[in-house]
């Protein structure tokens, strides 16, 4: 390996470290605050803040893992690129769920319809390119 590629290799493993911290730490006070709603039994799915606000937690915790699992891909096959195919929709997802209506505006709601769109778009071409390259392979 070039002097740089280790130089990535080495920033990956801080980054994947990192990531590992704050997951825990994260999904510790997830689980506490949880249990806080729980006992005093404020956990209603009727109230739309609170579910928001916990779902949205838990996706945050989830796309963490994602770009964690992605970081170690690279690590493994040694690839110089981050793969985000598997970050991005989580992303987009969590976005929906943590999303008020009753405070977004129209001009909001069609930056983020626009962005969602380009995002899935971009996945979508992403995904051809992968299966084009994946059945070239298989017929060499």
């Amino acid at each position: 390996m070039s002097f740089y590629e280790r130089f990535e290799h080495a920033v990956a493993l801080v980054l994947t470290a990192l990531i590992v911290a704050i997951v825990a730490s994260a999904t510790w006070r997830l689980a506490t605050a949880v249990l806080a709603l729980v006992l005093s039994n404020q956990v209603d799915p009727a109230n739309q803040q609170v579910f928001q606000a916990v779902f949205g937690m838990i996706f945050t915790v989830i796309i963490a893992l994602e770009f964690k699992h992605s970081l170690l891909v690279v690590l493994a096959r040694q690839e110089s690129v981050v793969r985000v195919r598997s970050v991005v929709p989580i992303a987009m997802v969590r976005k929906f769920i943590i999303l008020d209506l009753s405070e977004a505006d129209p001009l909001q709601l069609f930056a983020l319809a626009a962005a969602i769109l380009a995002l899935g778009t971009v996945y979508w071409m992403v995904r051809e390119q992968d299966e084009r390259v994946l059945a070239a392979e298989r017929d060499a």
